[in-house]
């Protein structure tokens, strides 16, 4: 495997986290009026932090990296012990479903429950957010090659805390396209399409199915349901020039500016590699150091 595609993964979920962080929830033509196209890390806005401050989607993805490269494979109950330690750390941002799931783990729920019991208590509309697909990339690293593993992998990592089958299948379809891309198939969408078939929830695949056709689409949705933010992450990752215009078109589309940026940028990531990632965005992140050693030795573990 090629280790720069690999550091891409990594670094591509963190550009665009930080990226986009300080203009989550802010409309597209709100970010228009006050920066034209956002294509530099800035400070403040939205949760008042310094430029290249990276937030929860980037911190759960570095749990599940760390705890891969430690434990020498998927350990999901490992993963839920480091969620509950960053969950205690006071984090400035945490989705809903995700802190009622961890702090049920933290009370003794196993791994495998509670997502599931949040999951049977939510209501519609409020059930299948996209906490889940904004952290799973790692996983298609050392599990590039083993496409039935990866399914299961990734459909437990997100039953931790969102448990309903458009997130564990929307995380599924995301490493099983990231995979494809670092093994530099031709269709990695549409065969990741094909590696779930009818098992995937029809919504999820009903929204994907034309990206993977090849179809540009018009009209995109920048909500924090996954397969809005699936479909909108998936086909400016797939569709962009190269790596940061695939993120700066994800983050100036306003909404869950974060997440969408982050799902994007794994995907230009592992399309492009984090050679063709900004110099000017990787170094106003400090993380990236750990996520570059991170991905090296999730490509010697593969």
């Amino acid at each position: 495997m090629d280790t720069d595609r690999a550091r891409g993964v990594l670094c591509g979920i963190a550009c665009g986290d930080a990226l986009g962080r300080p203009v989550e929830f802010v409309s597209a033509s709100e970010i228009r009026a006050e920066h034209g196209q956002l294509d530099e890390m800035i400070g403040h806005g939205t949760w008042n932090q310094p430029a290249g401050t990276i937030t929860d989607d980037t911190e759960q993805a570095l749990c599940i990296a760390r705890s891969l490269v430690e434990q020498h494979e998927f350990d999901p109950a490992d993963i839920a012990e480091r969620f509950v330690a960053w969950y205690d750390s006071n984090p400035f941002d945490i989705g809903r479903m995700t802190m009622k799931s961890l702090s049920r783990l933290k009370h003794g729920d196993e791994w495998d429950e509670a997502g599931q019991h949040v999951w049977e208590t939510s209501p519609e509309g409020q059930n299948a957010g996209n906490g889940s697909v904004m952290r799973c990339a790692p996983l298609a690293i050392p599990y590039a090659t083993d496409r039935e593993r990866l399914v299961e992998v990734s459909r437990q990592s997100s039953q931790i805390t969102h448990a309903d089958p458009r997130c564990t299948y929307g995380c599924a379809v995301l490493n099983l396209t990231v995979a494809g891309l670092l093994e530099g198939t031709d269709t990695p969408l549409q065969d990741a399409l094909d590696s779930v078939g009818s098992d995937a929830p029809g919504e999820l695949v009903t929204a994907l199915q034309p990206l993977a056709r090849g179809d540009s689409l018009d009209t995109l949705e920048t909500s924090g349901y996954v397969v809005h933010s699936l479909q909108t992450a998936l086909h400016d990752g797939l569709f962009a020039e190269n790596a940061e215009e695939a993120i700066v078109t994800a983050v100036n589309r306003g909404g869950d500016t974060d997440t969408i940026g982050a799902i994007a940028g794994a995907v230009a990531g592992a399309r492009f590699g984090a050679s063709q990632l900004p110099d000017r965005w990787l170094s106003a992140i400090d993380e990236v150091g750990e996520l570059e050693s991170l991905a090296t030795q999730l490509v010697e573990a593969e």
